[in-house]
């Protein structure tokens, strides 16, 4: 899963989320120098990431895209699943998507100092380019692609999986949305249990 997910899977819970949302920042078992429950945020999202994995649903997502994309694929469906949930966000969420992600980017500036460097460098270009709310929309989507395709010096090709995205829309859409209920009710007991 993505971003936008990942934070939704926190639960409201603010040191989670910064957890949950810097973990691919963190390396190993780095973590003892962070509070308590930005840690077992840090785990959630590992928890969160290998259930996605082993499960049958984004498999199929993924394969679908596997020919062009290779080892790329699973990324592209983490994106195309945040779309997704961005896009029904009423389905899941009473707050409004722009004020959950507005809430959100406080949080991270709130805790700024306590953040990875890589993450530092990066938050104001996703706040200024509203990057999680723009998962919502087909462009936003698009220039996401097309930024992880620099990012591996266009060797992803991970900009033309825009046409996949609208090829297989309505697959890739029912798709997630099994696999979101079932994730939400793993993420949920993973949070209780922490």
């Amino acid at each position: 899963m993505n971003f936008l997910a990942h934070i939704y899977l926190s639960f409201d819970d603010d040191e989670i989320t910064i957890g949950n949302f810097i973990a691919d920042s963190i390396r190993g078992n780095k973590i003892d120098h962070l509070p308590i429950r930005i840690q077992k945020g840090i785990l959630l999202h590992r928890e969160i990431d290998s259930y996605t994995d082993a499960h049958a649903i984004p498999k199929i997502s993924s394969k679908r895209l596997h020919t062009n994309y290779r080892h790329y694929s699973r990324v592209i469906v983490d994106i195309f699943y945040d779309h997704f949930l961005a896009k029904n966000w009423k389905a899941y969420s009473p707050t409004p998507l722009d004020v959950f992600v507005d809430d959100f980017y406080d949080l991270l500036e709130a805790n700024y100092p306590i953040l990875p460097h890589g993450v530092q460098r990066m938050m104001p270009y996703m706040i200024s380019d509203n990057w999680i709310y723009n998962y919502s929309k087909m462009e936003g989507i698009g220039r996401v692609l097309n930024g992880m395709n620099r990012r591996t010096k266009n060797k992803s090709k991970m900009n033309f999986a825009i046409r996949d995205l609208e090829e297989h829309y309505t697959d890739f859409e029912k798709e997630f949305t099994s696999f979101f209920e079932e994730l939400v009710h793993f993420s949920k007991h993973k949070y209780l249990s922490l």
